[in-house]
């Protein structure tokens, strides 16, 4: 028997910005403290692959992370609503997710790793965020809200879903599927494999020199980011770097889909796929008429980049 593969409206939950972002402002933090433990501990790794969170299906996880021969892994379970911190070694911690300073979550986690073994240290200043305050004097954001939380794991999981089908459809080079939490936003990013100029920097509380190696090769990119920074809305978006000429006049779908001069990328409210009859083909036409602009305009092998096989090739006697 085959199965649909395709999900409904009642699958993608509202997610309307206004209702949390004091939450989500706090959560961002949250994810911030575990994901530098995971960067302290976790071997360089091109593109900046070796800090991210992988969704699951109770979370967002950091997947290992070793000090020596002691392998652990940290995991935000937004069902139980707990932080999780497991060893290879059967030992456990958690972390309640509930409404609290950022300071005290801190302590927290901290706290919890040494009971375990596990001595860290940490640039404690937030990333990508201008103005942030140091996690061990952050009493402002305290706010934590389950229900919401909840939803923001539930659109994250069918995101996943269809950007995985997105990256199927490519043999080039391309990134994993996975949350950044210093932008707070799950990506995925396709290589034309041509070196790209010298990123200009000037993120805040990012060194340069991270920012250019990350965009070292001409990519497009695309994600799902809940709203914030002035953006009052969740939103898909897509980008190129570098953009090519014409690349904000293109024509992309859904029709929903407009150019951000602010934030130089298409944008695509997260609502409209929400309540499309199909959300999953609705994206997906965003995350393919976008690439398809970026490349076509520069000029990339497709012919060598793209997947040959019928997407229907799913292997039922095997």
């Amino acid at each position: 028997m085959t199965l649909p593969n395709r999900s409904t409206p009642s699958d993608w939950p509202e997610l309307p910005y206004a209702q949390w972002s004091d939450a989500l402002a706090t959560l961002h933090m949250w994810t911030q403290i575990v994901g530098k433990v995971r960067l302290v501990r976790t071997p360089w790794t091109n593109h900046s692959w070796h800090v991210p969170f992988y969704v699951t299906a109770r979370g967002l996880a950091s997947s290992p992370v070793a000090q020596g021969g002691l392998v652990f892994d940290m995991t935000f379970d937004f069902q139980d609503h707990r932080l999780r911190i497991e060893t290879a070694h059967g030992a456990r911690r958690t972390v309640a997710l509930a409404p609290r300073p950022v300071a005290d979550f801190y302590a927290d986690v901290i706290d919890s790793l040494r009971s375990l073994g596990i001595e860290v240290r940490i640039h404690t200043t937030p990333s990508e965020v201008a103005g942030g305050i140091p996690f061990e004097a952050d009493t402002q954001h305290a706010s934590y809200d389950p229900d919401f939380a909840n939803r923001f794991w539930r659109v994250l999981v069918q995101a996943d879903r269809v950007f995985k089908e997105f990256r199927s459809r490519f043999i080039g080079k391309c990134s994993p599927i996975h949350f950044f939490w210093g932008s707070f936003d799950l990506a995925v990013t396709r290589f034309s494999g041509r070196e790209a100029p010298p990123h200009p920097g000037g993120v805040p509380n990012f060194p340069d020199w991270i920012a250019r190696e990350a965009y070292s090769h001409e990519v497009s990119s695309a994600g799902f980011w809940p709203g914030g920074s002035g953006l009052e809305e969740a939103v898909f978006y897509a980008y190129a770097y570098p953009a090519p000429e014409g690349f904000s006049r293109a024509e992309v779908r859904p029709a929903a889909a407009a150019w951000s001069e602010a934030l130089g990328e298409f944008l695509l409210p997260y609502d409209a796929v929400r309540t499309a009859p199909s959300p999953d083909e609705a994206l997906l036409e965003f995350l393919q008429s976008t690439y398809a602009a970026a490349a076509d305009l520069a000029a990339w092998d497709r012919a060598a980049l793209e997947a040959r096989l019928p997407q229907d090739a799913r292997r039922t006697d095997s």
